[in-house]
């Protein structure tokens, strides 16, 4: 299932990604991570300047950092233990796939479980959850909605 959070009165910044993570009954050290085009509004030890490879500890010790924003990134999760050579990383800044979803969009990483993207300070997009995922984070954020509602409207840009 994919989604798309982008109401401004729901969240008190985009993207609080530690929160999305709760919304969604997920722990970050149930997965190995892959991050990759991240920009955040402050500096935080632990993110190196370039994509790679997190474990879940390693993520959750960057996620306990207050008021952290994520303004862009791709957060792909990935079973533990089954870290791969990336040839491609994941994009989210000037990613128009994400505008073009019929419903069958899949994470942009091979091999990911699930993808959370960090949209331009204003939207986080979901990709590839599970119906329990969904159920939670809906639950938590009812002003969510499908992203292929999204990339159906005629005023969406991308």
């Amino acid at each position: 299932m994919n989604l798309l959070l982008e109401s401004p009165t729901s969240v008190p910044y985009f993207t609080d990604v530690g929160a999305m993570l709760r919304a969604m009954g997920v722990a970050p050290i149930e997965f190995d991570w892959y991050i990759s085009d991240i920009d955040t509004n402050i500096f935080v030890p632990g993110i190196p300047a370039s994509d790679g490879w997190f474990t879940g500890s390693e993520l959750a010790s960057v996620l306990s950092h207050a008021d952290l924003q994520f303004v862009w990134g791709v957060f792909s999760a990935v079973p533990p233990g089954m870290r791969f050579d990336v040839e491609r990383s994941p994009g989210a800044d000037g990613n128009s796939r994400y505008w073009q979803d019929d419903g069958t969009l899949a994470p942009e990483l091979d091999g990911a479980v699930f993808e959370l993207i960090c949209w331009d300070s204003s939207a986080t997009i979901l990709i590839g959850i599970t119906a329990e995922q969904a159920r939670r984070f809906i639950q938590a954020y009812p002003e969510v909605k499908p992203l292929n509602m999204a990339a159906t409207d005629p005023w969406r840009f991308g």
